[in-house]
């Protein structure tokens, strides 16, 4: 192992982010670099999604993570597309039939449908931006246009007119019969339409950097530049090339990519260079099991998250267990939120070198945060707001402070963070599937016997005291499994099929609160649910 790997010893966390870190240290360490170019790619023919921010997200851990290992400088370039000819309209943005007027030309020379920025590539561009930026991230923006058009990838193009027939012989065999026939790996951009071509090559002129096509439907013969943006390449062909030209060292991508990473990196050899390290990540699937799209709109936004649960929520999810598949819709929110909560709340105890391994420290980029996280769970907080009807945050409050007190928006950053967001998720998930049951002959017993106990309980009880007596009822009872006693207090108490742990909760609540709510279901008709 090389000298590179200044903290490669015996406590190194073996977190997904350090292993992928040492593989870019051992990569400089063997081409003699002290400096690494870490790249994602973005294509912003649609809105930028929320698998966008994952992807930057995971990129920088392993960024961070090399950091600290390795204690050399890094890049992070955040490499926009939007050179690309538009294929087909998005569904989910306003005037698309300007949009249809505009296919097939690149989306810096395509009109913003929402109005607001001279092309749809940089509308998208700077969506991107600024929901990059609004999480914190460190990056250098790249967009493909200026690189191309400023002459940045000049010499990478030459090189690949003198691979041409090496980069063509690597490439067909993957393609289909009728594609090969009209495949090149160069793209003219049509100096009369403006639209980018997808025609064969008549001629390739590697000494003048030029090719040679003809337009299939007008007959007429153009040789094109492939200097200054005259040109780009297929996108194959175009990451292959963006590797080499700027000697990139890391990119990751989506499992939907294997193929494409593997012809990439074919075309990057040819040209003389080597493909970066990276890592394959699982897909981001829609609550029906399907592959979230930008064009579609399925599965969650950035936006649409960030209404319900704060930002190092997110960040929990992207960071859990990249290469396996999750789904991505409301419900796994909660669990995300709580996930955080737990993680910083055990960074807190833990020494320096095993922070390192907990994904709190990942996502405050080696910092843990100055507030002291929550006392109260999402999940609590959800189901509080679900019993009191909550609109409002001081309805919460009062019942926090009783359980915390003095606790404040100001003492409890956090906290008042997600009171926020769960009155919103309690507002538009929660409350519009509460269906209470009555409970049956068994359940009633036990709900008596419980609202009997928790009244003998003294008014101050705690948290696992009051946990203590619900397992004693439950029990007590003939229920088929101590579960399903918890199952009747969340269906026939709260409307809802799960909930949080009940000692917490009746602590939170309120012992003579919680009393009254057992009366109240037990008296609660079937028919009046």
């Amino acid at each position: 192992m090389s000298d590179t790997l200044r903290n490669d010893v015996p406590g190194t966390p073996k977190a997904w982010p350090f292993e992928e870190a040492k593989k870019v240290a051992q990569r400089l360490a063997a081409f003699g670099k002290t400096h690494a170019l870490f790249e994602t790619g973005y294509g912003p023919s649609g809105l930028p999604h929320i698998g966008t921010f994952g992807e930057v997200a995971r990129t920088s851990w392993v960024r961070r993570a090399f950091t600290e290992i390795t204690g050399l400088p890094s890049k992070l370039l955040a490499f926009s597309d939007d050179m690309d000819g538009l294929r087909k309209v998005p569904d989910n943005v306003p005037n698309r039939d300007l949009l249809a007027q505009h296919l097939g030309k690149p989306l810096t020379r395509i009109p913003d449908p929402f109005g607001t920025h001279d092309s749809f590539g940089a509308h998208n561009n700077a969506r991107l931006r600024a929901f990059l930026d609004s999480f914190g991230f460190e990056y250098e923006f790249a967009s493909s246009t200026e690189y191309y058009t400023t002459g940045r990838f000049d010499a990478a193009l030459v090189r690949v007119l003198e691979c041409y027939e090496a980069v063509m012989a690597a490439t067909l065999p993957t393609l289909r019969a009728e594609r090969q026939a009209t495949y090149s790996p160069i793209l003219p951009i049509h100096p009369q339409t403006g639209i980018v071509m997808q025609v064969p090559m008549d001629a390739i002129d590697a000494a003048a950097g030029t090719v040679t096509w003809t337009d299939p439907a007008t007959g007429e013969t153009f040789t094109t530049s492939v200097k200054g943006g005259g040109c780009k390449l297929q996108w194959k062909a175009d990451w292959a090339m963006r590797w080499y030209a700027l000697s990139v060292d890391y990119e990751m991508s989506g499992k939907d990519l294997i193929d494409s990473v593997k012809l990439s990196g074919k075309i990057c050899r040819i040209l003389g260079g080597k493909p970066p390290e990276g890592m394959t990540y699982e897909l981001f699937l829609d609550q029906d099991g399907q592959k979230i799209s930008k064009s579609k709109g399925n599965g969650l936004s950035v936006d649409e998250w960030l209404t319900y649960a704060p930002p190092v929520s997110l960040a929990q999810f992207m960071y859990n267990q990249p290469q396996r598949a999750k789904r991505l819709f409301f419900d796994v929110i909660p669990r995300a939120v709580d996930e955080y909560v737990a993680n910083l709340e055990k960074a807190r105890t833990q020494p320096p070198e095993e922070q390192r391994g907990n994904p709190t420290w990942h996502i405050h980029a080696g910092s843990l945060p100055g507030h002291a996280g929550s006392p109260v769970s999402f999940a609590m907080l959800l189901n509080l707001a679900s019993v009191v009807n909550a609109d409002a945050p001081e309805i919460l409050w009062g019942f926090i402070r009783r359980y915390v007190p003095g606790a404040s928006p100001e003492t409890q950053p956090l906290l008042a963070q997600l009171v926020d967001h769960a009155i919103a998720y309690y507002r538009d998930f929660v409350r519009p599937e509460k269906r209470y049951r009555e409970p049956d002959a068994t359940e009633r017993a036990a709900l008596e016997d419980l609202a009997d106990s928790l009244a003998a309980l003294p008014a101050d009880a705690s948290a696992e005291t009051i946990q203590n007596a619900v397992f004693a009822v439950g029990k007590r009872h003939p229920f088929p499994e101590l579960r399903s006693f918890f199952g009747c207090l969340y269906q026939v108490l709260l409307g809802q099929q799960e909930g949080p742990r009940f000692g917490g909760f009746v602590a939170l609540y309120g012992i003579p609160e919680t009393i009254a709510l057992i009366r109240t279901a037990l008296a609660r008709r079937a028919d009046a649910a």
